[in-house]
């Protein structure tokens, strides 16, 4: 493999004062040690590590217990892609300097090419807890979810996965990664349900939402019938079929959703989200004193849900009390900054007041969220399914 450049393995290097640290050898030995640690630091500067490991291999022949010789070795055979020939100088590092936990995360990937498996996890796992750096820090956390996942480990890698997110939440590797975990945990998860409990309410909610991954909806629906056959107070299954049939266009079958909402909320209380449809329902059918009271009522049951804010503020709007109406919207876009509506709608009360460059500043904010999610709209055009109109003579058997 040809060698990487210098600054990629920067920050591996110990040779800052390394000829310093000689073992008790004679006078010759110590200036041939001397004198190759100064090539090779020559070398290294000059970014042609290829020429620093023989002058490496050199030192460490003279002085075999010296910990950044051998260390420094390791990194730059690993770096070529030799990682057999790494492993015995970045372990001699090891051994005289545990603390070099860098070092011990290139050794857990050096183990994992060289197919140790069993060694791997344990140095990689160990240098996990301790890497700083974020970037580094992913790599061996990555290759700490590829073992875990090898040996069906789902849930130690959708730990690692859950820290690695917090600490790089942007990564695309980390991101595929908690994807395949997430969706192999899921698969494992249905088929245990499915061998434990294959006619149970839970097991006919699960297969609605696979319906509804396949754009089924007449198929979900039916599923959703019989789970609450089964277990009328089965948590979000009220709410889950009234999503399902309120996209409907059939007036009747949309009433049977405000039904379903009404449900969910029977079973509880504090069903937010059921609350905010019923708000949307009766804002739509011009009730407007009561979307006020659910709104108000959903934004009491969960604070932090911009929407829910969003959805007051409009009412609040059409009821003529726009300083009301602009505080909630100020709240919703610092709860949900990508949120575009809520932009646009404070960005048009802030011209009404007067205060024209915050309304620039909103509506640029909206145009770009706006532009945002069409972008993402065309990316994810091709993976979308198109649900089936929802027939009222959709029998529930398929």
């Amino acid at each position: 493999m040809k060698a990487k450049p210098n600054h990629v393995f920067a920050g591996f290097i110990l040779l800052c004062g390394l000829a310093l640290c000689y073992a008790q050898t004679p006078d010759d030995q110590q200036k041939q040690f001397a004198a190759h640690i100064q090539k090779a630091q020559g070398y290294l500067r000059e970014k042609r590590p290829e020429l620093a490991i023989p002058e490496l291999q050199a030192a460490a022949a003279i002085d075999p217990g010296n910990a950044e010789a051998q260390g420094n070795l390791g990194v730059l055979l690993y770096f070529q892609g030799k990682f057999a020939d790494a492993l015995p100088h970045l372990r001699a590092a090891l051994e005289k300097q545990p603390a070099l936990i860098k070092i011990h995360g290139l050794l857990g990937i050096a183990e994992v090419r060289t197919l140790d498996f069993g060694d791997a996890r344990k140095d990689l796992e160990t240098s996990f807890a301790q890497i700083q750096d974020r970037k580094f820090k992913t790599e061996v956390g990555l290759e700490l979810v590829g073992l875990y996942t090898q040996n069906g480990d789902l849930d130690e890698a959708a730990r690692v996965l859950a820290q690695l997110h917090k600490a790089n939440p942007e990564s695309p590797e980390v991101l595929y990664a908690a994807y395949r975990t997430y969706s192999d945990l899921s698969s494992e998860s249905m088929m245990a349900l499915a061998l434990t409990a294959p006619d149970s309410a839970p097991m006919h909610q699960l297969l609605a939402h696979e319906e509804i991954k396949e754009g089924n909806t007449n198929g979900a629906i039916a599923q959703f019938r019989k789970a609450l056959a089964l277990d009328p107070h089965l948590p979000g299954i009220h709410f889950e079929l009234a999503e399902l049939l309120r996209t409907a266009k059939d007036p009747e079958i949309k009433k049977e959703a405000e039904q379903e909402y009404h449900a969910a909320l029977l079973v509880n209380p504090r069903d937010e989200k059921a609350e905010c449809r019923l708000a949307e329902i009766d804002a739509d059918k011009g009730n407007t004193s009561q979307a006020f009271a659910e709104y108000s009522k959903a934004v009491e049951l969960q604070p932090a849900d911009s929407d829910a804010r969003l959805g007051l503020a409009k009412i609040l709007t059409e009821m003529d009390q726009p300083d009301k109406a602009m505080v909630l919207l100020e709240q919703a876009v610092q709860l949900e900054p990508s949120n575009a509506t809520a932009h646009f709608r404070l960005g048009t009360l802030y011209r009404k007041k007067g205060r024209v460059e915050d309304a620039k500043r909103e509506m640029e904010i909206f145009k770009k969220e706006k532009d945002l999610k069409e972008k993402l709209r065309a990316t994810y055009k091709e993976l979308l399914v198109q649900p089936n109109e929802i027939r009222a003579d959709q029998p529930d058997e398929k």
